[in-house]
């Protein structure tokens, strides 16, 4: 329960946000009020420390623009003009508005969410089971990582890796596709660790980042060319005989076919496709196939791209090649979320659909989706949205059409937020969300191996009512017009909940309850002698399970979508800004005056051939729009390549856009996920 005695109190808890790291929170409360947010220094990840993002957590629970009662439209759809109304109210016509449209038919309704909070309860249980029940269409959330999850699936059979905290053993370590110092910070503390210790730390990144400043050195290679770079490493280890040939015998599946393929990638071959040098390649391969103890630390940056899916499969298969997975310090780490051992059919409860299999409607095109005026295999048009823990009309791929689409009069928009957002000004409906200091979650991690429980530390703030809770009532009120939602399945506290995530698992709830966190137990070295949890028990660089897919059994290169062309010459990558994390915390003061305003990093010779200085606005445009924003020609762009650092809500920017104003919606090879570092466009001083 939230603490309000006049002695000061600490409250375990854990960070929400979607970031690998999943840092356990102390919050010291005093006379009912949060006066503080510290990492626990009792919990080894963490070790006490939290980024400049969280560390302001307060700001943002008590922010003055906070929405703390139900909202109502009252003017245009994007207007953001509300008046306050009940939650009886607000719940009532909601639920009247459902039912109606389900009656036709429930296809017609979409949530759409994803990880403004990563917990499980306020992320994926009752709202499940809402939605389930109602027979409304799923939601294929695949806006951050899916294209990179499934392929490691299709390598590995999972989300699995290396532990992190043995990264600080390690005696070479590239970071791939990783911002870590802004974005993974406790892998980074480990990182520092190994290179005190001695390692070699190599950076592989189109933008030259906070932490390529830090490795010794950087491959600045050309947006969505990391498979042709991997293929070269190979072709390297292979003519150079850095292989581990009894683990590749005994542990993997296809080798042969691999082998033939990698040897087509010369180092000159993909220099030219990366822009790099053909002797950096060299490099990398002799450090990578001559140092025992060589860790991968990839992440989802790099896979947002047209053949991301491709190009994660085959970084994935180089442990395997020079047997780096027989250490604990070696190997590679994508995501550990596979580990996690939550009972997601229990929170979920599928079963309520029955019979029926509603149609599946991709999150990433959701500009598209909502547009379509329905027809035999669309199936109907959308007719409402639900959306939670997401900022569709910032965060999704081409704005223009996700704004359309949500300035539909016809579209009937509830939004369950903490703030304003650009999405909730399009709404119907504003439901007050609770923060992370005001309701029960229990979370896992993709960056590390850890179960974390939170607790509330404060009361909800105004008539503010967590998920979990919002879909109780919704259900209470659809049970007065549907007697479905009259079971126990929609009674469930969300401490309940906390504890049937793990019931019957080999985490002790009580544990959670005592100290905030549990190890999950997991051996040291996870493949050290294969037991992949492919269906060979091997890892497969040829999957003969994708040609069902219409995807190549091997991994390959694929060219991005938008090369750039005489008319948008510049290729365009868009990774979040240090001091927000995607668009959350975009409103928070102390990190805006960080951030200063929206910016275009640019290499100083594409500015110079545009008249460009630093600070100037500019408009960044192609076919599908302009972005109006300022120029940074600070040093960290490569030739031909601009930076556009987000996530800004749309009504902050020069003209009411941002990045994604110029992204598309076409998919990754592997993955159904969004390509925004595949995007060309086009630079002018404004």
């Amino acid at each position: 329960m939230p603490h309000s005695s006049d002695a000061p109190v600490q409250v375990i808890g854990a960070c929400p946000h979607d970031c690998p790291d999943t840092c356990s929170l102390v919050t010291t409360v005093s006379q009912g009020a949060a006066i503080k947010v510290q990492g626990n220094t009792a919990h080894p990840h963490t070790g006490g420390v939290l980024c400049a993002k969280v560390s302001k957590y307060t700001e943002r629970s008590y922010h003055a623009d906070r929405v703390l009662q139900p909202l109502k439209r009252s003017g245009p759809k994007g207007s953001g003009q509300f008046v306050p109304v009940s939650w009886d109210e607000a719940l009532a016509d909601i639920a009247q508005r459902l039912h109606t449209i389900a009656q036709r038919d429930p296809e017609a309704i979409l949530p759409y969410s994803y990880a403004g909070t990563m917990g499980m309860v306020q992320s994926e249980s009752m709202d499940r089971r809402f939605f389930h029940q109602l027979g409304a269409s799923l939601l294929d959330r695949t806006i951050c990582a899916s294209a990179g999850s499934e392929a490691l699936a299709h390598t590995y059979g999972g989300k699995l890796g290396m532990r992190v905290q043995f990264f600080a053993e390690s005696r070479l370590i590239l970071i791939w596709g990783s911002n870590s110092i802004a974005s993974n910070l406790h892998f980074w503390r480990y990182a520092q660790e190994a290179k005190r210790n001695g390692a070699k730390l190599i950076c592989i990144d189109p933008r030259k980042s906070e932490t390529a400043d830090k490795c010794h050195e950087h491959l600045q290679l050309l947006p969505g060319t990391d498979a042709a770079l991997a293929l070269a490493l190979m072709h390297e280890l292979i003519v150079n005989n850095w292989l581990d040939e009894d683990y590749i015998a005994q542990y993997t599946q296809g080798w042969d076919a691999l082998k033939e393929r990698a040897l087509q990638w010369t180092p000159e071959r993909a220099a030219a496709v990366c822009g790099l040098a053909a002797e950096q390649i060299r490099s990398l391969a002799r450090d990578y196939g001559t140092t025992e103890h060589a860790a991968i630390r990839l992440n989802y940056g790099m896979q947002r791209v047209r053949g991301g899916g491709n190009a994660v499969r085959a970084i994935a298969c180089l442990p395997a090649l020079i047997g780096a997975w027989r250490h604990r310090a070696g190997g590679l780490l994508l995501s550990s979320s596979g580990v996690s051992p939550f009972n997601r059919p229990q929170l979920h409860m599928p079963q309520l659909l029955g019979e029926r299999r509603p149609r599946t409607l991709n999150m990433s095109q959701i500009g598209d989706v909502l547009l379509h005026p329905g027809n035999a295999e669309f199936g109907p048009r959308v007719e409402a949205v639900v959306v939670y823990n997401s900022n569709p009309v910032a965060v999704a791929p081409e704005s223009a059409k996700v704004a359309q689409g949500f300035a539909r009069e016809d579209l009937f928009t509830v939004v369950l937020e903490h703030f304003l957002t650009d999405t909730a000004d399009h709404a119907d409906y504003v439901l007050p969300a609770t923060t992370q200091l005001e309701h029960w979650d229990i979370h896992g991690s993709y960056g590390h191996t850890d179960v974390l429980l939170n607790r509330p530390a404060i009361a909800p703030q105004g008539q503010a009512r967590s998920n979990g809770q919002i879909f109780r009532d919704l259900a209470a009120h659809m049970a007065r017009l549907d007697p479905a939602f009259a079971t126990p399945h929609f009674s469930e506290s969300d401490e309940a909940l906390c504890r049937a995530a793990v019931a019957h698992t080999a985490i002790d709830f009580e544990e959670l309850m005592e100290r905030g966190y549990a190890h999950i137990p997991l051996p040291d070295a996870p493949f050290a002698r294969g037991g992949f949890a492919t269906p060979s028990g091997k890892c497969e660089f040829d999957n003969p399970r994708l040609a069902k897919l219409g995807i190549n059994t091997l991994p390959d290169y694929l060219p991005n979508y938008e090369p750039p062309t005489a008319e948008f010459p510049l290729a365009m990558i868009s990774p979040p800004a240090r001091n927000f994390l995607n668009s959350t915390f975009a409103n928070v003061a102390s990190l805006q005056r960080m951030e200063e305003r929206p910016l275009l990093e640019l290499h100083p010779d594409d500015a110079s051939a545009r008249g460009i200085a630093d600070g100037d606005t500019l408009r960044v445009f192609n076919a599908r729009g302009e972005h109006v924003c300022h120029a940074a020609i600070n040093g960290r762009a490569r030739p031909g390549v601009v930076v556009g650092l987000g996530i800004w809500w749309r009504k902050q920017g020069l003209n009411g856009t941002n990045v994604n104003e110029l992204t598309h919606q076409q998919l990754t090879d592997i993955g159904r996920a969004p390509c925004f570092y595949d995007c060309a466009v086009q630079v002018q001083r404004a």
